[in-house]
């Protein structure tokens, strides 16, 4: 068995800056743009892979069997982990470029111990209404089960949770199916859970249940998001092409421990946070500006904040004037190179305050 997986969380950041206090940080709709055309891509072209392969996915609610009842598992599967998985349990397996070996160790975990899914609801697709799903019938194929995924995941997931489901955070629904031997063989249970996709779609590990931690889509300090056709995708290290680099966790409870703050409040707090976390973490006050980057940071959404997740990530890239990132190369720490050339410092800001331009008929400026 193997997977199809779609990103859920589709975050980031809003426009505030202003250029004389710090370089101009990038808006909530170009990045989340960005990031949510990227996700996007990453569903079809899991779409395109599983569909040989078979999978997970993200998801008419059919029945929850968590007794054993329903059909057993075939000799298809390698073990019974898959399934005898219920509820609560956490599942891994070592995850390979071949298909035919991709997840053929499935195995439940400690929930403490790092695995790549968490059973929220098992599913019996044997008692789908009509044929579609009978004896004989048709593998559904990658398209058909992330329909199911939507239609009967979601809402599993909103129970298992008790609707403390961060739908832009950091995990993902995903339903674990039966590879196409296995169908073929006469299995049809499901699994429905969670799991913490990149934006680019592959599953990361992680530790713990989901109920018992912060769901913030967040990054650790110093981690960088690689960068395809000027969207982010996996993680990478910071010598590798870049879309943006991550600085510094916000914790806006900090700030605002009562209700959620407006977009705007976030906004004029982040924009002082993340600028003196900028100062620190290149070195001084004027790297960011020499190096011509652009800093940027999340907002929280209501559901976000509903569901517990507090965290924000301040970064740093080079926006680009058609929306999405320049490629950069190295940490933002050092040296490094946008689109594969040195950055230009701008002209030096010039001393003292500046004048604008008059508008035609303004009344002259005093003292002028």
């Amino acid at each position: 068995m193997s997977s199809d997986q779609s990103n859920g969380a589709e975050p980031q950041p809003k426009n505030a800056g202003q250029p004389d206090k710090a370089p101009r940080s990038m808006s909530a709709t170009t990045t989340r743009r960005a990031l949510a055309a990227v996700a996007a891509g990453a569903v079809v072209a899991a779409i395109a892979t599983f569909a040989i392969a078979g999978g997970f996915n993200r998801s008419e609610n059919l029945p929850a069997h968590s007794t054993g009842s329903g059909p057993q598992a075939t000799g298809s599967v390698e073990g019974d982990a898959f399934a005898s998985a219920a509820a609560g349990d956490c599942l891994d397996w070592t995850p390979s470029n071949d298909p035919q070996e991709d997840r053929k160790d499935v195995a439940k975990v400690d929930c403490s111990e790092e695995h790549r899914f968490e059973v929220a609801a098992p599913l019996d697709l044997s008692v789908y209404p009509g044929a579609e799903f009978g004896p004989g019938s048709r593998y559904p194929g990658a398209l058909r089960f992330a329909a199911l995924r939507d239609e009967h995941c979601v809402p599993a997931v909103d129970t298992y949770l008790g609707a403390k489901f961060d739908p832009y955070g950091k995990f993902s629904v995903g339903l674990m199916f039966p590879s196409e031997s296995g169908w073929a063989a006469g299995e049809r249970t499901l699994r429905c859970g969670l799991q913490f996709s990149s934006t680019a779609g592959t599953l990361l590990p992680f530790t713990g249940k989901v109920a018992e931690q912060d769901q913030s889509n967040i990054w650790d300090p110093g981690t960088c998001i690689g960068i395809n056709q000027n969207v982010p995708t996996d993680p990478v290290d910071c010598a590798q092409p870049h879309a943006f680099e991550v600085i510094s966790v916000v914790d806006l409870a900090t700030q605002f421990p009562a209700s959620m703050p407006t977009v705007e409040d976030q906004d004029k707090y982040l924009e002082g946070v993340c600028t003196q976390a900028a100062n620190e973490y290149l070195g001084s006050a004027d790297a960011l500006r020499n190096k011509t980057l652009t800093l940027f940071w999340d907002n929280l959404e209501l559901d976000s904040w509903l569901a517990g997740s507090r965290r924000v990530n301040c970064s740093v890239g080079k926006e680009t004037d058609a929306g999405g990132f320049s490629t950069i190369t190295g940490s933002a720490k050092g040296e490094i190179l946008i689109n594969g050339a040195a950055p230009v410092p701008p002209p030096p800001v010039p001393e003292g305050r500046s004048i604008p331009t008059p508008l035609p008929g303004a009344a002259p400026v005093p003292g002028n």
